[in-house]
């Protein structure tokens, strides 16, 4: 552009000066449209076509597993003493029952059944769905045998259920293979599907580091009184003893919590995580009694590493595969995949918001997590605390009469019921409520239910768990009201 500028001097002349001036256009990237190209390149990653085959192990590993803890539940008569024998249920859904009669013995033969063709990948849609739904039943069933290894069972099967876990090494890909050469689909899987499934394990690794954040964990306790209880143990034992080991290996369970996440997703350190996870587990495995929860993140290894590793080192398991089929054993980028795939990225993305959340929900709450167990389920908070009770006395008055009776508990309640029972104050509302509903129902009146539990958190005094002057029948459920300040 051309610009022409008059000047007038001090004498009165004028004189023109011509002057040439370009313009230029630059393009600047506004924060929002960088987000929005990061969010198509996440989306576009996710929506990745890998390797199903690592995938495809992992479903192998979980339906085992699950097969497994049947087959423990049965050799150790748990479906009658945990599912039958009781005559009342912590139930987390109060309309949830156990099946009567012989009921609960099918429930756990269709699960094995269930697991066996998760595992063979046969049927697998309606196989995975129906495990999922048949395990996490079983889950809702009663507080007292809560788990955080069936709480996460329950998660992994609903994601492997949505999952296409069954596109390799499955009894369906044999079956469509057979029926349509040419027409079978590649072994392959969206990313995101892999991706929520290392993300969930990730998840129990950094929590349960989060949750040992705290002054007793950091002064080794209570792992150093669990320690000294196996001082009899062979060769280790009075290692174990030593006050030292408590402290040393609750730091190191506290650091490879907090990190293991971290080492697993990276293929650099993958090694090393993997390494760690191992021993790590098996430790606990052979310290604690924790059922099949360290195999199952043994097994959960198979999802970090490369997704095509299993045909490198297991050749034979996936000998049938056609390498001229477009996908198999790459990553595949599909656009137009991606944008059909807005709602299940939406869903994994709310899924795990909900489950980064979730975990931090007890800091709404007043007070000790420890000791009012408010938010310590669902929240990877797992062999933190160790609480002994001196006294359990649950009363009933009748309003009427003024008498006041103790309760004989053991006609009331199991063995693991009440142990389960007596350190945490929720159940003990559930249970004054079913109280007081029996004998309403037995004697036309509503009673005052009142408990007196004495307990100790992590080897300190001994003190209230509860109020003791309070009517626990006629409390709102779960509040923590009832709860006495450590």
């Amino acid at each position: 552009m051309t610009t022409t500028t008059t000047m007038t001097t001090g004498d009165r002349s004028t004189s023109t000066c011509t002057a040439s001036t370009s313009t230029s256009t630059s393009t600047t990237t506004t924060p929002t449209t960088a987000t929005r190209a990061l969010a198509r390149r996440w989306a576009a990653y996710l929506s990745t076509e890998v390797d199903a085959a690592s995938l495809a192990v992992f479903r192998v590993a979980y339906g085992g597993l699950i097969a497994w803890e049947v087959v423990r539940y049965v050799l150790h008569d748990r479906i009658y003493r945990y599912y039958i024998e009781p005559g009342f249920y912590f139930s987390f859904v109060p309309f949830i029952r156990p099946w009567g009669g012989t009921g609960m013995y099918w429930h756990f033969a269709a699960v094995f059944v269930l697991s066996l063709l998760c595992a063979a990948g046969l049927f697998y849609r309606v196989s995975a769905a129906l495990l999922c739904a048949a395990l996490t039943y079983v889950f809702l069933l009663d507080k007292a045998q809560y788990l955080n290894h069936l709480y996460l069972l329950c998660l992994l099967g609903l994601l492997l259920a949505v999952a296409p876990a069954h596109r390799a090494l499955s009894l369906d890909r044999l079956r469509a293979r057979r029926a349509s050469p040419a027409g079978a689909p590649a072994e392959t899987a969206p990313r995101l599907y892999l991706f929520a499934l290392k993300a969930q394990i990730a998840i129990v690794y950094f929590y349960g580091g989060v949750a040992k954040l705290n002054g007793d964990w950091l002064a080794g306790q209570p792992l150093t009184m669990w320690l000294a209880e196996r001082r009899g143990a062979p060769l280790v034992g009075p290692l174990l003893a030593a006050p030292a080991a408590g402290l040393a290996l609750s730091w190191a369970g506290l650091l490879i919590d907090l990190s293991m996440g971290f080492l697993l997703f990276s293929r650099r350190t993958f090694p090393i995580g993997a390494a760690l996870a191992v021993v790590f587990n098996l430790s606990n495995a052979l310290l604690f009694k924790i059922g099949i929860f360290p195999y199952a993140m043994i097994a959960s290894l198979a999802l970090f590493a490369d997704p095509s590793w299993p045909r490198r080192r297991l050749p034979l398991l996936f000998r049938f595969r056609r390498a001229d089929r477009p996908g198999d054993g790459a990553e595949v980028p599909s656009p137009a995949a991606g944008r059909r795939r807005g709602l299940p990225l939406a869903l994994l993305h709310g899924y795990l918001l909900v489950h980064l959340a979730v975990p931090l929900r007890h800091w709404a709450y007043p007070g000790d997590v420890a000791w009012n167990e408010a938010g310590h389920r669902f929240s990877w908070r797992m062999k933190l605390r160790d609480k002994n009770v001196s006294e359990l006395d649950i009363r009933v008055l009748d309003p009427r009469t003024g008498v006041r009776e103790s309760l004989d508990l053991e006609a009331w309640l199991t063995d693991r019921q009440l142990g389960e029972m007596s350190t945490r104050p929720d159940m003990i509302v559930d249970f004054a409520h079913h109280v007081a509903d029996r004998w309403r129902e037995d004697f036309g009146v509503r009673p005052i239910v009142t408990a007196r539990v004495v307990a100790s958190l992590n080897g300190g005094p001994y003190r209230d768990l509860v109020d003791p002057t309070l009517d626990l029948g006629s409390q709102p459920r779960g509040v923590l009201a009832v709860v006495q300040p450590p």
